[in-house]
């Protein structure tokens, strides 16, 4: 294994919004290549009850944009220009940028689990989180390879209902994020600025 290209794949997969291509078409082999390396993703119990939905439809995009536009616009917008640190400050105007972007995004991709969550329980709901936020990483980390972007997004979670009733998404089942996705313009990602990780690992206790 080339641990260098693993290296540079884990640390420059990068939330993309402004540098998404919204004119070239994405083909759907890429998007199931990148579905079948995410399906090698560990789910609890073996359950395997992740399922895909793949949005080309402009129509249907427009919708869930709006819908997502409806929750999020005028939060991202307050949040962008209340932010003092100026990193911050970027990915809120990202976010709030994605906004007006993305019906124009050519693919949207809804990970979802065959299974309703109970946030009371915090056992279940973390087993069941856990068996769908690995394979939406792997998703995102398999476009990266392929010289395509996205970003990790839950806003339409607030209106999930109404994204379910423009797809035909049964009430048994769990949206977990949508990834509005596209090739990147540019492949020039890198790393995030981080704290050490000295700084924020404890070893054997608490603060230890």
């Amino acid at each position: 294994m080339d641990i260098a290209s693993v290296d540079e794949l884990l640390t420059t997969t990068r939330a993309v919004r402004k540098r998404l291509d919204l004119t070239r078409p994405v083909s759907r082999e890429v998007i199931l290549e990148c579905i079948r390396l995410a399906m090698q993703a560990p789910t609890a119990s073996n359950a395997q009850d992740w399922r895909w939905v793949v949005v080309t439809d402009p129509g249907k995009r427009a919708a869930i944009a709006e819908i997502y536009r409806g929750v999020g616009a005028e939060y991202l917008a307050q949040a962008a220009a209340t932010a003092t640190d100026p990193q911050t400050q970027r990915v809120y105007r990202s976010a709030h940028a994605l906004t007006d972007t993305l019906a124009r995004v050519p693919v949207h991709v809804i990970p979802c689990l065959l299974q309703p969550i109970d946030d009371s329980n915090r056992l279940v709901a973390a087993s069941a989180w856990a068996s769908i936020i690995p394979a939406g990483w792997s998703f995102l980390l398999a476009l990266r390879s392929r010289g395509l972007g996205s970003v990790w997004t839950t806003m339409h979670l607030a209106r999930e209902r109404e994204v379910a009733d423009v797809l035909g998404i049964p009430p048994t089942v769990t949206q977990a994020a949508l990834f509005p996705v596209a090739y990147t313009i540019g492949t020039d990602f890198r790393p995030a600025a981080r704290p050490p990780a000295e700084t924020i690992t404890f070893w054997d206790g608490w603060g230890d």
